[in-house]
């Protein structure tokens, strides 16, 4: 996808993408640090430094950006940059509105972040649910005849189709599945009533192929690496619930999870992103809904493969998994 810039326009996105959170005292140090970063591992140009960088105004990002996609790269980054403002501004909302109005772009981002600013905290959390709401039914496991999950009843015959993954091959997409919910303590979908065990399959599925563990950046990551594979409203939904989740923190999308704060603000996250961005830029398609039922007798190396998931070029025992020996990757 155009993550991957054109070196000509690595240097004015960067300068737009500074201008776009030069506000309330300047950039904030997680800010710089991410932005940095993207600059170092996403487009691979570590020579530009932001502190040597001049800020340009929204209109002369629009100039130097003359298509649609690679306006949405611009502003979907900046978005993520935004939301890694602690304590959020009213300047830095309106800076970012300031920055799409002249892109022309908009998306669901925007949409909470421009109530945020009008409306107030609350009427942010709402369009965040509501959106959340919206895309369920289409972030979830294509496999299952019906999308929907039963918010009342547990479903055992869910159950038994994953927990019968254990009689696949060691190496196999579907026994790494279960390796991950035993490192993470995770109930199998389908144990418990909950109205997201459909998309929680297809999460945690993504979650193995791409190799990305369930840390609080690492879900960020995965949000971002799905965006990089293919820009969509339902990724960028991921990428919305993830941000107000784990790092905005004035809102779960999710209503099990307690919203954190800041997990991007340390250089070991700010690499985590940058880099996943970049990997997800390399597959060859989207794999995050596709049917894993399918795929989870095959080997979980020959399943990267058919998506051409790269391996980390710097792996983190904390924020990946399964890349220390791909051909016993289940037993690990």
């Amino acid at each position: 996808m155009g993550l991957l810039l054109d070196g000509s326009l690595v240097e004015p996105v960067a300068r737009g993408l500074l201008g776009s959170i030069s506000c309330s005292g300047g950039p904030t140090v997680e800010q710089r640090r991410l932005l940095q970063a993207l600059l170092n591992h996403l487009w691979e140009r570590p020579d530009l430094r932001v502190s040597a960088l001049e800020p340009i105004a929204p209109e002369e990002l629009a100039a130097a950006l003359n298509d649609l996609p690679t306006r949405r790269v611009a502003h979907l980054l900046q978005m993520t940059l935004e939301f890694c403002r602690h304590p959020q501004t009213d300047a830095q909302l309106a800076l970012g509105w300031a920055y799409a109005e002249a892109l022309g772009v908009s998306s669901a981002v925007l949409e909470v972040s421009r109530d945020w600013l009008r409306q107030g905290v609350d009427q942010a959390a709402a369009d965040v649910g509501r959106i959340f709401t919206t895309f369920l039914p289409l972030r979830s496991e294509p496999g299952l005849a019906d999308p929907l999950a039963s918010g009342d009843q547990p479903e055992p015959a869910l159950v038994a189709r994953i927990e019968g993954f254990a009689q696949l091959p060691e190496a196999s997409l579907g026994r790494a599945l279960l390796v991950y919910y035993d490192r993470f303590g995770f109930p199998l979908p389908g144990r418990d009533a909950c109205a997201l065990n459909h998309l929680y399959l297809a999460h945690d599925m993504t979650h193995v192929i791409a190799g990305i563990a369930a840390t609080s950046a690492g879900e960020i990551a995965l949000s971002a690496f799905q965006w990089a594979m293919q820009d969509n409203p339902i990724n960028e939904s991921a990428l919305l619930a993830s941000l107000v989740t784990h790092e905005a923190g004035f809102v779960s999308a999710n209503p099990t999870l307690a919203p954190d704060h800041s997990s991007l603000d340390s250089p070991s996250a700010a690499y985590l992103l940058a880099s996943e961005l970049k990997r997800g830029s390399a597959c060859s398609a989207d794999f995050s809904l596709v049917d894993h039922f399918a795929l989870a007798p095959l080997p979980l190396s020959e399943v990267r493969q058919q998506f051409n998931v790269c391996r980390p070029h710097r792996r983190s025992s904390v924020d990946h998994l399964f890349w220390e020996d791909e051909a016993s990757a289940a037993a690990s």
